[in-house]
């Protein structure tokens, strides 16, 4: 009797195992940046920002990757004499997958969103030193075509520090399939009081509407991608303690484009004053977009070279070029990211074996 229940015992095991398919993943995300800034103002002092970033998580994966947990750490280091200033960010997540959908909770790296949000809602610096999303992602994946949500609980409410979340959407579709496509961002950011807070601290908030159209021409013309969007850009500010919204709206355009291993890409605001009328107040806890769209016309230029391109690394050096109607900033950058994981690791002696999807931007 007990050699039968052993022998049952093996057979459960056996087949569970079998049913979840479970897989030990890992990954290992690491970049760096010098990033090298002139010719600012009292908006935009000049500075120098030079990091190195890792990030390795390890995981599981179960039922053939429809259920996957990770976890790790985000290290952020300074790259001076001594330790200082450096930050430890917990990874840790559950992404649930089905078809073209994912949904993701928990502490997860920023670079999982589709792609970068725009600059006048997430700023270089704040990209540098927040690369986690801490909530929740949901993502549509079809193609060409996408749509994503997610929520950012940015600040957790103590005696010291404001309760804060950012909550915004984007997607894109492609009607027809056509080189025509409609889209855009939605965005929400939340700054509250502190836990017992002081007479006259008041909540905040900063609202972000922009609906985009663009073409994609890349098919027609000899560069390896070419792309051009434009929209309005409408803001809603508040502090309640004050009453009454802050409403500025500006138009503005987006044009992309690389051949080989040289890149453009510009992007325009003109119009509607200051795009963040309470800036002075809170800062970037409650606006979380570059302070240069805080001038009525403004005009970034960025240009880079690939200097490496490889199937695990990106190395590329980037002059970005910031025009407004009072002053010009000058920055000059280099990066670097390297990505390997699991999947891309036993595949390596692939011809197919590629890590551009993870390598498309250095956060």
């Amino acid at each position: 009797m007990l050699k039968r229940l052993i022998s049952l015992a093996i057979a459960s095991c056996a087949v569970v195992m079998a049913v979840t398919a479970q897989q030990v993943t890992w990954s290992l995300d690491y970049s760096t940046v010098l990033n090298n800034r002139e010719g600012g103002d009292e908006m935009t002092p000049d500075q120098t920002f030079f990091f190195a970033r890792v990030t390795p998580l390890v995981g599981v994966d179960l039922m053939q990757g429809a259920h996957k947990l990770r976890g790790g750490i985000s290290w952020y280091q300074p790259i001076n004499e001594q330790w200082d200033g450096y930050k430890i960010h917990p990874v840790l997540y559950y992404t649930f997958t089905h078809g073209n959908w994912n949904a993701s909770l928990g502490a997860m790296p920023r670079t999982m969103l589709r792609e970068r949000m725009p600059y006048y809602l997430w700023s270089d610096s704040l990209s540098y030193v927040q690369p986690i999303v801490r909530g929740a992602i949901v993502q549509l994946d079809a193609g060409r075509d996408y749509w994503q949500v997610a929520v950012d609980w940015r600040q957790m409410q103590s005696t010291r520090v404001r309760e804060a979340f950012n909550a915004f959407t984007s997607g894109k579709w492609h009607p027809a399939g056509k080189a025509v496509w409609l889209g855009g961002y939605l965005q929400y950011n939340h700054l509250a009081k502190r836990k017992n807070a002081p007479e006259g601290e008041g909540v905040n908030d900063d609202m972000t509407v922009n609906p985009l159209v663009g073409v994609d021409l890349s098919h027609r013309t000899a560069l390896d991608s070419l792309e051009l969007s434009a929209g309005a850009l409408l803001q809603l500010q508040r502090a309640r303690i004050a009453g009454g919204w802050h409403r500025p709206c500006a138009f503005v355009a987006r044009a992309t484009a690389q051949w080989k291993w040289l890149g453009l890409s510009e992007n325009v605001k003109v119009g509607g004053g200051d795009l963040f009328p309470l800036y002075n107040n809170f800062g970037s806890e409650l606006n979380l977009g570059d302070p240069y769209y805080r001038y009525k016309f403004y005009s970034r230029t960025d240009v880079w070279a690939r200097i490496v391109s490889t199937r695990f690394a990106d190395m590329r050096c980037t002059l970005t070029f910031h025009a407004t109607d009072r002053t010009f900033g000058f920055w000059q950058q280099l990066s670097v990211r390297f990505f390997l994981d699991s999947k891309l690791w036993s595949r390596r002696h692939d011809g197919k074996w590629l890590a551009s999807d993870h390598l498309g931007n250095v956060y």
